[in-house]
């Protein structure tokens, strides 16, 4: 079904081998208004070649274009026009999804090559909160599509479970913690202890100490720290595995922060051996001079090891264990300068494959226009989200479909769509403004109108009495009223191309809105359930953009049910 291919080899054919298929492919273009054809070739680039008016040229090949796939081809300038065969490409296109269903659109340039997605990340024995919500459902949607188009994706939660905040948690809970409180809510209970401590701070500075001291306990070993962190951790773990269950994400790896304390000794030490170790300030680091970077700070003063010893350590461990082709970190847009010092260090210690490391940034998640800091409690809770939109979602039903079948499983999946819709739907360096209202709306671009659309369809199918399996592949129409329908649907493969060249799922997003907006005009202005000879024809199409909106749907990590 790739016509610009097939147009592009058509060309080159008449061009004698003075351009190839694939130049000419890249020179077709899709014309913004309909009436000007399906695809369009300037012929500009061949009047060097040619040594003739672009025009002339268009006008020449115009006479000897012939193919069953273009109905007819017009000459507007230096333009060529194409407009494709419609009942040609429909029931090609409609037969195609038929029979490969959710299939439909799969590609196979990854090779079955591994990809590494680092996200999620949340720190432990602090609440999951909105913040954490971008990381998680970017990258899951990265990995789905990935997968899509023959990647192995491999998703990493590289949990913040290690650093100087442990050492300060330990003083607030060896201070002012009760533990019985502590096991009863784990999460709510250690964020207002850490909460308390940096309250406390600021009257009293030498908590900061105390917390230090306490961190340096840990990282030796000590019995009692060691004891509580590890108390900390698996409460927390808990804590994330129901809310990564309500969003149905799961991960291959959790091994985090702490997992690579004994492998930055080895770090450490190839550094010193590849001579890119400089002292600075009594500090080590690998200068970056060369690379327009500040220094990359490698062991402090005081000997501790920092998060770019603990990435490169990661970076070595993912590529000798996973043998990655590609990389990725689907981290905030605020690491931004460590990511590139972390890649032009390894680059240094000449790792070729450190070129296959993609830092996948986005904007903040806000809130009044403000971001949400842990340190100073102003959190919103992201489980406190997803049951507030599954509620909301819940009394939908209740209002419109009370007689709905499995309406707790519908309103889970609406509730937890519209929450993961509304961030994915958006180009993913866009701050968002944190709105619920907003992301329950059954109208405009949200994940309920795209559910809602995909479950009136459905019900078109159950009273059309549609079986796919008893489906006809030719159709006794013209396809003209379903054309632009036709036409979105052609672009699926498309958008899973680009979304995932480019690791932008909102590309995959807006398609599925743009898709059954066109749909939905479709529906209004076609009786599709009246006895006619077009009744097969158009039953399959809409069967077409059912498996289309669902594998969409599916794509960004979203559940579509049936009914609604």
């Amino acid at each position: 079904m790739n016509f610009k291919k097939e147009l592009a080899e058509i060309l080159a054919g008449l061009l004698d081998g003075e351009k190839t298929a694939a130049e000419l492919e890249l020179l077709i273009e899709k014309p913004k208004n309909a009436s000007h054809g399906d695809l369009a070739f300037p012929c500009f680039s061949l009047a060097k070649i040619k040594r003739k008016a672009p025009n002339l040229i268009a006008q020449e090949l115009a006479e000897k274009i012939q193919s069953p796939t273009f109905e007819k081809v017009e000459v507007v300038g230096a333009y060529l026009n194409f407009f494709l065969n419609k009942k040609l490409v429909a029931e090609q296109l409609v037969s195609q999804i038929i029979s490969q269903k959710g299939a439909f659109g799969t590609q196979e340039f990854g090779q079955d090559g591994n990809v590494t997605i680092d996200m999620s990340s949340p720190n432990i024995a602090k609440p999951f909160s909105m913040g954490h919500l971008r990381s998680t459902v970017i990258g899951n949607a990265i990995a789905l599509i990935v997968e899509k188009c023959g990647y192995k994706p491999i998703k990493i939660n590289h949990l913040g479970d290690w650093g100087t905040q442990f050492g300060k948690l330990i003083t607030a809970y060896k201070l002012w913690g009760d533990e019985d409180k502590v096991k009863a809510n784990p999460i709510k209970e250690l964020l207002t202890l850490y909460v308390r401590f940096h309250e406390e701070v600021e009257s009293n500075p030498s908590l900061e100490d105390d917390g230090r001291a306490w961190f340096k306990r840990l990282e030796d070993g000590d019995e009692e720290a060691q004891s509580l962190w590890q108390w900390f951790r698996d409460e927390s773990l808990k804590e994330f595995a129901r809310i990564y269950d309500l969003m149905n994400v799961e991960f291959d790896s959790f091994n985090g922060e702490a997992f690579y304390n004994d492998k930055m000794d080895r770090v450490v030490n190839l550094l010193e051996e590849k001579g890119l170790l400089v002292e600075s300030d009594s500090a080590m680091v690998v200068e970056l001079t060369e690379e327009e970077l500040p220094p990359c700070l490698i062991k402090k003063s005081d000997g501790a090891t920092l998060y770019a010893t603990r990435d490169l350590a990661a970076a070595l461990y993912r590529k000798e264990n996973y043998d990655f082709v590609k990389s990725l970190y689907v981290v905030g847009h605020e690491q931004s300068l460590h990511f590139k010092q972390l890649i032009a260090v390894l680059k240094k210690m000449g790792y070729d494959w450190a070129e296959k490391m993609v830092h996948i940034p986005f904007g903040m998640m806000l809130k009044d226009g403000k971001k949400m800091s842990t340190r100073k409690g102003k959190v919103v809770l992201l489980e406190e989200v997803l049951n507030e939109s599954i509620e909301m979602a819940r009394h939908n039903i209740e209002e419109k479909n009370p007689s709905l079948a499995n309406k707790d499983e519908v309103a889970k999946q609406v509730g937890v769509g519209a929450v993961i819709f509304h961030d994915l739907k958006n180009n993913r360096m866009n701050d968002i403004e944190f709105s619920l209202e907003e992301m329950l709306r059954f109208e405009g671009e949200t994940g309920p109108y795209v559910q809602y659309t995909f479950a009136r369809a459905c019900s078109i199918l159950r009273k059309g009495n549609w079986q796919a399996e008893a489906a006809q592949h030719t159709f006794n129409t013209s396809w003209e009223k379903e054309w632009k329908v036709v036409s979105f649907l052609m672009e699926f493969p498309n958008a899973i191309k680009r979304a995932c060249e480019n690791f932008d799922p909102s590309l995959v997003a807006k398609y599925v809105v743009d898709l059954a907006q066109v749909f939905n005009k479709y529906y209004a202005e076609v009786r599709i359930l009246e006895e006619s000879e077009e009744q097969p024809a158009r039953l399959a199409l809409v069967y077409s953009v059912t498996e289309v909106l669902k594998e969409g749907l599916r794509l960004l990590g979203i559940k579509a049910p049936e009914e609604m």
